[in-house]
């Protein structure tokens, strides 16, 4: 339960890979949260995540399946803070060339495309820098799709990729895409989370 310090947080539970590692961020952190297996449990929460390591489209069809995705989409419409973690994030936008026959929730404006370069996945440790803060911080990544958009004001952190910006996390409002690993990204990692059950 909420403690009235600190809001409920919803763990969207869609057989992502990554769910025990984000519960087990947010007991070390020791934040009230609850996961999330039908829509009616989303309305509750204050916070929402949507983890994710895995293929598009089984997220995407199980979202769709279980009623989560018109429910996500009406509560971002309502201004609930959501954060999107890897997959989770992809799952933010329109489609993911993974699976073109399943659409993404279309909060955020564009698609994830295969990775480009020589190393694919892109996993392990990686310097992600926010536009409002220069200083690089060391986080961790495993994916091997990432987010484009022609909408420049998403980007809210970038990541070197083979000699090229890659994009790293993305806002809109109060949603907020991370497409490292946060709940594995030590303690600046979790700093992150904390902010987000706070804000």
């Amino acid at each position: 339960m909420a403690d009235g310090t600190h809001p409920m947080i919803g763990v969207v539970d869609y057989g992502a890979g990554n769910l025990r590692s984000v519960t087990n961020a947010l007991r070390r952190l020791e934040l009230p949260f609850t996961t999330c297996e039908q829509a009616g449990a989303l309305q509750s929460c204050n916070r929402i995540i949507l983890p994710g390591v895995g293929h598009f489209g089984a997220a995407a069809r199980q979202l769709q399946k279980t009623g989560m995705a018109t429910e996500l989409v009406r509560l971002a419409d309502e201004g609930r803070p959501i954060i999107g973690i890897c997959l989770g994030m992809q799952l933010l936008f329109e489609s993911s060339d993974e699976d073109l026959a399943v659409p993404g929730l279309a909060l955020m404006r564009g698609g994830s495309r295969r990775l480009d370069g020589e190393t694919v996945p892109h996993m392990g440790w990686n310097t992600v820098r926010w536009g409002d803060d220069p200083t690089p911080h060391y986080v961790y990544f495993a994916h091997g799709y990432e987010v484009r958009s022609d909408d420049a004001a998403l980007i809210a952190a970038t990541a070197p990729y083979e000699g090229r910006p890659m994009v790293a996390a993305v806002q809109r409002g109060a949603i907020l895409g991370m497409q490292f690993h946060p709940e594995k990204s030590g303690d600046y990692g979790l700093d992150l989370i904390r902010r987000f059950a706070v804000c």
